[in-house]
Protein backbone atom coordinates (compact mmCIF):
# COMPACT_ATOMS: atom_id res chain seq x y z
CA UNK A 1 0.00 0.00 0.00
CA UNK A 2 1.58 3.34 -1.04
CA UNK A 3 1.62 6.38 1.22
CA UNK A 4 -1.26 8.19 -0.48
CA UNK A 5 -3.55 5.16 -0.22
CA UNK A 6 -2.53 4.57 3.38
CA UNK A 7 -3.28 8.16 4.31
CA UNK A 8 -6.72 8.05 2.67
CA UNK A 9 -7.43 4.89 4.67
CA UNK A 10 -6.25 6.68 7.81
CA UNK A 11 -8.73 9.49 7.20
CA UNK A 12 -11.60 7.01 6.84
CA UNK A 13 -10.51 5.28 10.05
CA UNK A 14 -11.05 8.35 12.25
CA UNK A 15 -14.85 8.87 12.35
CA UNK A 16 -14.81 10.53 15.79
CA UNK A 17 -12.26 13.11 14.68
CA UNK A 18 -14.12 13.71 11.44
CA UNK A 19 -17.26 14.31 13.50
CA UNK A 20 -15.33 16.76 15.71
CA UNK A 21 -14.22 18.68 12.62
CA UNK A 22 -17.76 18.82 11.22
CA UNK A 23 -19.09 19.94 14.61
CA UNK A 24 -16.43 22.66 14.94
CA UNK A 25 -17.24 24.08 11.51
CA UNK A 26 -20.96 23.85 12.26
CA UNK A 27 -20.48 25.85 15.45
CA UNK A 28 -18.36 28.46 13.66
CA UNK A 29 -20.91 28.86 10.87
CA UNK A 30 -23.80 28.84 13.33
CA UNK A 31 -22.19 31.58 15.41
CA UNK A 32 -21.77 33.68 12.27
CA UNK A 33 -25.34 33.17 11.07
CA UNK A 34 -26.92 33.88 14.45
CA UNK A 35 -24.89 37.04 15.08
CA UNK A 36 -23.28 35.63 18.22
CA UNK A 37 -19.77 35.37 16.78
CA UNK A 38 -18.56 38.35 18.84
CA UNK A 39 -18.75 36.25 22.02
CA UNK A 40 -16.07 33.88 20.76
CA UNK A 41 -13.87 36.59 19.27
CA UNK A 42 -10.55 37.16 21.02
CA UNK A 43 -10.95 40.94 20.76
CA UNK A 44 -13.75 40.65 23.33
CA UNK A 45 -11.56 39.09 26.00
CA UNK A 46 -12.45 42.05 28.22
CA UNK A 47 -15.92 43.41 27.54
CA UNK A 48 -18.25 45.63 29.53
CA UNK A 49 -20.46 43.73 31.91
CA UNK A 50 -18.67 40.39 31.50
CA UNK A 51 -16.33 38.90 34.09
CA UNK A 52 -12.77 38.79 32.63
CA UNK A 53 -12.34 35.15 33.69
CA UNK A 54 -15.57 34.25 31.90
CA UNK A 55 -14.31 36.07 28.83
CA UNK A 56 -11.04 34.14 29.05
CA UNK A 57 -12.94 30.86 29.36
CA UNK A 58 -14.97 31.78 26.28
CA UNK A 59 -11.77 32.47 24.36
CA UNK A 60 -10.19 29.15 25.38
CA UNK A 61 -13.34 27.32 24.34
CA UNK A 62 -13.45 29.19 21.04
CA UNK A 63 -9.75 28.44 20.48
CA UNK A 64 -10.29 24.68 20.87
CA UNK A 65 -13.13 24.86 18.34
CA UNK A 66 -10.89 26.93 16.11
CA UNK A 67 -8.07 24.36 16.30
CA UNK A 68 -10.49 21.50 15.64
CA UNK A 69 -11.80 23.30 12.55
CA UNK A 70 -8.52 24.54 11.08
CA UNK A 71 -5.66 22.36 12.32
CA UNK A 72 -7.17 18.95 13.02
CA UNK A 73 -7.94 18.28 9.32
CA UNK A 74 -4.27 18.85 8.49
CA UNK A 75 -3.21 16.37 11.20
CA UNK A 76 -5.62 13.58 10.28
CA UNK A 77 -3.13 11.62 8.13
CA UNK A 78 -0.65 11.57 11.02
CA UNK A 79 -3.34 10.77 13.60
CA UNK A 80 -4.74 7.99 11.42
CA UNK A 81 -1.34 6.42 10.85
CA UNK A 82 -0.60 6.58 14.57
CA UNK A 83 -3.91 4.82 15.20
CA UNK A 84 -2.85 1.99 12.90
CA UNK A 85 0.63 1.66 14.40
CA UNK A 86 -0.56 1.92 18.02
CA UNK A 87 -3.25 -0.74 17.54
CA UNK A 88 -0.93 -3.40 18.93
CA UNK A 89 -0.22 -1.56 22.17
CA UNK A 90 -1.60 -2.70 25.50
CA UNK A 91 -3.82 0.41 25.80
CA UNK A 92 -4.28 1.71 22.24
CA UNK A 93 -7.16 4.02 23.15
CA UNK A 94 -5.14 5.74 25.88
CA UNK A 95 -2.17 6.00 23.53
CA UNK A 96 -4.32 7.75 20.90
CA UNK A 97 -5.71 10.10 23.55
CA UNK A 98 -2.18 10.83 24.75
CA UNK A 99 -0.99 11.59 21.23
CA UNK A 100 -3.88 13.98 20.60
CA UNK A 101 -3.34 15.52 24.03
CA UNK A 102 0.27 16.35 23.24
CA UNK A 103 -0.76 17.90 19.94
CA UNK A 104 -3.47 19.93 21.66
CA UNK A 105 -1.08 21.20 24.35
CA UNK A 106 1.25 22.67 21.72
CA UNK A 107 -1.52 24.57 19.95
CA UNK A 108 -3.13 25.71 23.21
CA UNK A 109 0.22 27.12 24.36
CA UNK A 110 0.49 28.96 21.06
CA UNK A 111 -3.05 30.32 21.45
CA UNK A 112 -2.22 31.60 24.93
CA UNK A 113 1.02 33.19 23.72
CA UNK A 114 -0.73 34.81 20.77
CA UNK A 115 -3.43 36.14 23.08
CA UNK A 116 -0.80 37.69 25.37
CA UNK A 117 0.87 39.24 22.33
CA UNK A 118 -2.46 40.62 21.18
CA UNK A 119 -3.08 42.12 24.64
CA UNK A 120 0.38 43.74 24.60
CA UNK A 121 -0.37 45.15 21.17
CA UNK A 122 -3.64 46.60 22.46
CA UNK A 123 -1.68 48.19 25.31
CA UNK A 124 0.74 49.74 22.82
CA UNK A 125 -2.17 51.14 20.84
CA UNK A 126 -3.53 52.76 24.00
CA UNK A 127 -0.14 54.43 24.62
CA UNK A 128 0.49 55.43 21.01
CA UNK A 129 -2.87 56.81 20.00
CA UNK A 130 -1.83 57.44 16.40
CA UNK A 131 -1.98 53.66 15.87
CA UNK A 132 -5.73 53.73 16.53
CA UNK A 133 -6.12 55.69 13.32
CA UNK A 134 -3.45 53.73 11.44
CA UNK A 135 -4.61 50.08 11.57
CA UNK A 136 -2.82 49.49 8.27
CA UNK A 137 0.50 49.70 10.15
CA UNK A 138 -0.54 46.67 12.17
CA UNK A 139 -2.44 44.55 9.68
CA UNK A 140 -0.21 45.24 6.68
CA UNK A 141 3.15 44.21 8.21
CA UNK A 142 1.61 41.07 9.75
CA UNK A 143 0.34 40.00 6.34
CA UNK A 144 3.72 40.74 4.73
CA UNK A 145 5.62 38.78 7.41
CA UNK A 146 3.19 35.85 7.15
CA UNK A 147 3.65 35.83 3.40
CA UNK A 148 7.44 36.04 3.63
CA UNK A 149 7.49 33.11 6.08
CA UNK A 150 5.96 30.92 3.37
CA UNK A 151 9.32 31.14 1.55
CA UNK A 152 11.49 30.44 4.61
CA UNK A 153 13.74 27.46 5.29
CA UNK A 154 11.90 26.80 8.56
CA UNK A 155 8.61 26.56 6.67
CA UNK A 156 10.18 24.13 4.19
CA UNK A 157 11.67 21.97 6.94
CA UNK A 158 8.45 21.74 8.95
CA UNK A 159 6.34 21.23 5.84
CA UNK A 160 8.57 18.33 4.81
CA UNK A 161 7.92 16.64 8.17
CA UNK A 162 4.17 17.27 7.98
CA UNK A 163 3.98 15.91 4.44
CA UNK A 164 5.73 12.66 5.44
CA UNK A 165 3.91 11.36 8.55
CA UNK A 166 4.92 7.75 7.85
CA UNK A 167 8.63 8.60 7.94
CA UNK A 168 8.15 10.59 11.13
CA UNK A 169 6.47 7.64 12.83
CA UNK A 170 9.13 5.19 11.69
CA UNK A 171 11.83 7.39 13.23
CA UNK A 172 10.14 8.44 16.48
CA UNK A 173 7.43 5.96 17.47
CA UNK A 174 7.65 4.37 20.93
CA UNK A 175 5.07 2.36 22.84
CA UNK A 176 3.33 3.62 25.97
CA UNK A 177 0.98 6.47 26.83
CA UNK A 178 3.69 8.91 28.00
CA UNK A 179 5.64 8.24 24.81
CA UNK A 180 2.49 8.85 22.77
CA UNK A 181 1.97 12.18 24.52
CA UNK A 182 5.55 13.25 23.83
CA UNK A 183 5.24 12.10 20.23
CA UNK A 184 2.11 14.23 19.85
CA UNK A 185 3.95 17.25 21.23
CA UNK A 186 6.97 16.53 19.02
CA UNK A 187 4.90 16.41 15.85
CA UNK A 188 2.77 19.30 17.11
CA UNK A 189 5.84 21.55 17.21
CA UNK A 190 6.53 20.81 13.54
CA UNK A 191 2.89 21.52 12.74
CA UNK A 192 3.15 24.79 14.64
CA UNK A 193 6.39 25.63 12.87
CA UNK A 194 4.66 25.10 9.55
CA UNK A 195 1.48 27.08 10.23
CA UNK A 196 2.10 29.62 13.02
CA UNK A 197 2.37 32.63 10.70
CA UNK A 198 -0.95 31.87 9.01
CA UNK A 199 -2.58 31.46 12.40
CA UNK A 200 -1.20 34.84 13.50
CA UNK A 201 -3.08 36.30 10.54
CA UNK A 202 -6.24 34.92 12.14
CA UNK A 203 -5.47 36.93 15.27
CA UNK A 204 -5.34 40.08 13.17
CA UNK A 205 -8.57 39.45 11.29
CA UNK A 206 -10.33 37.68 14.20
CA UNK A 207 -10.27 33.97 14.98
CA UNK A 208 -13.98 33.67 14.19
CA UNK A 209 -13.74 35.49 10.86
CA UNK A 210 -15.08 32.94 8.37
CA UNK A 211 -14.02 35.01 5.35
CA UNK A 212 -10.39 34.26 6.28
CA UNK A 213 -10.86 31.11 8.34
CA UNK A 214 -12.17 28.93 5.50
CA UNK A 215 -9.57 29.76 2.80
CA UNK A 216 -6.65 29.61 5.25
CA UNK A 217 -7.86 26.23 6.54
CA UNK A 218 -8.02 24.90 2.98
CA UNK A 219 -4.58 26.36 2.26
CA UNK A 220 -2.96 24.68 5.28
CA UNK A 221 -4.65 21.39 4.45
CA UNK A 222 -3.51 21.41 0.83
CA UNK A 223 0.03 22.43 1.80
CA UNK A 224 0.33 19.22 3.82
CA UNK A 225 -1.57 16.69 1.71
CA UNK A 226 -1.81 18.17 -1.80
CA UNK A 227 0.41 17.10 -4.65
CA UNK A 228 1.67 20.66 -5.23
CA UNK A 229 1.66 21.72 -1.60
CA UNK A 230 5.04 23.45 -1.64
CA UNK A 231 4.23 25.40 -4.79
CA UNK A 232 0.87 26.49 -3.37
CA UNK A 233 2.59 27.57 -0.13
CA UNK A 234 4.86 29.90 -2.07
CA UNK A 235 2.04 31.23 -4.24
CA UNK A 236 -0.02 31.97 -1.16
CA UNK A 237 2.98 33.69 0.40
CA UNK A 238 3.30 36.00 -2.58
CA UNK A 239 -0.45 36.74 -2.41
CA UNK A 240 -0.29 37.58 1.31
CA UNK A 241 2.68 39.87 0.80
CA UNK A 242 0.86 41.66 -2.01
CA UNK A 243 -2.27 42.09 0.12
CA UNK A 244 -0.14 43.41 2.99
CA UNK A 245 1.54 45.98 0.74
CA UNK A 246 -1.84 47.06 -0.64
CA UNK A 247 -3.22 47.47 2.88
CA UNK A 248 -0.25 49.65 3.87
CA UNK A 249 -0.37 51.71 0.67
CA UNK A 250 -4.14 52.17 0.62
CA UNK A 251 -5.96 51.70 3.96
CA UNK A 252 -9.28 51.77 2.08
CA UNK A 253 -8.69 48.03 1.56
CA UNK A 254 -9.10 47.35 5.27
CA UNK A 255 -12.93 47.35 5.58
CA UNK A 256 -13.14 44.73 2.82
CA UNK A 257 -10.24 42.52 3.90
CA UNK A 258 -10.53 42.86 7.67
CA UNK A 259 -14.27 43.10 8.37
CA UNK A 260 -13.73 42.18 12.03
CA UNK A 261 -12.15 45.63 12.50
Amino acid sequence: MNTAVAERAAWRGAPVLLLAIVLAWSLAIGAELTGSVQWVHHHRLVVDGVNPWLSLALFLLAWQIHIAAMMLPTALPMVGLFRQVAGGQRHPGLARAGFLGGYLVVWTLFGGAALVGDALLDGAIQRWHWLIHRPEWIAGPVLVVAGAFQFSALKDRCLDICRQPRSFLLNHYRQGVPAAFMLGMHHGWFCLGCCWALMVVMFIVGIANLLWMAPLALLMLYEKVGRHGRRVARSSGAALMLIGVLVIADPAWIPNLLPAH
